[in-house]
């Protein structure tokens, strides 16, 4: 018999006890942001592209301005691998570091893993639930915080790598926020080779990574177009998801360049 994971309790939780959630959540942010720079940054052969300019806009960006990062997803560690080229000074402090998607059938299986997950800004997301979920409507709340979301639009583990259709649900963060974010696509390549998708799942060293920050996408007139145009809640959906999709795809072809050239150097 299949288990129903129970996870409408989690946040309530969180926000009754803020103070103490904070305090802990700092911690786990930060000894899970350490782990994946030494095992990512330092045991691994990483090469990183336009870090320094994703810095700057998540540093940088006015405190009402959310940002939305999206990217594929060829393992089960690229979040956190992914922020291992990220300064200690941003990885280590949760207030800065993103709020992330998290299949509520694989990390929300009991209090345990829950409780972790969520200190680690983990949102439980149910797969097949649709975009109108408390996942994405707590995502559109910190969104309206102006806090950084993460999202894997591929909306699970690609492990044949082949081409799938984004999930829309990232269309309505962006449609539906009440100040339009901006939005920065990540590529990379080399993970599922440190966090292979088979057993006995034991992180691996000595692996060239590939992390490619593209850059950052302005949805403002798209979204005013699609507004004075009165489309329905679904097209302005897909017309962003769209949008992301193209521009996920050329990140892609250039980071397969530099991936290679790191190869052969």
């Amino acid at each position: 018999m299949k288990m129903e994971y129970q996870i409408d309790w989690i946040f309530p939780v969180l926000r009754k006890h803020m103070y103490l959630w904070k305090i802990a959540s700092s911690f786990t942010v930060a000894a899970v942001g350490l782990f994946s720079k030494i095992l990512i940054g330092w045991m691994n052969n990483t090469k990183s592209y336009n870090t320094e300019s994703f810095s700057k806009i998540l540093e940088g960006r006015p405190s009402n301005v959310p940002l939305i990062t999206v990217s594929n997803h060829h393992s089960c560690f690229d979040d956190p691998g992914i922020w291992s080229c990220l300064s200690l000074k941003n990885l280590l402090r949760s207030s800065r570091m993103r709020w992330s998607l998290a299949a509520h059938d694989i990390c929300f299986t009991n209090t345990l893993h829950s409780y972790f997950f969520m200190l680690g800004k983990c949102i439980p997301v149910v797969r097949g639930k649709g975009v109108y979920q408390d996942a994405v409507n707590f995502c559109i709340e910190q969104l309206g915080r102006g806090n950084w979301v993460h999202v894997f639009p591929e909306g699970k583990v690609n492990i044949s790598k082949e081409y799938m259709r984004m999930k829309w649900g990232v269309g309505r963060m962006i449609y539906e926020s009440p100040v339009t974010p901006i939005l920065v696509p990540i590529w990379h390549l080399g993970m599922d080779e440190v966090l292979p998708n088979e057993p006995p799942y034991i992180p691996k060293a000595g692996k060239r990574l590939t992390f490619n920050f593209g850059q950052p996408i302005d949805f403002n007139e798209l979204v005013a177009d699609l507004r004075r145009l009165k489309v329905t809640d679904e097209e302005a959906r897909k017309a962003i998801t769209d949008k992301i999709e193209e521009e996920l795809l050329r990140l892609k072809e250039k980071t397969e360049q530099l991936h290679s050239s790191h190869h052969s150097s």
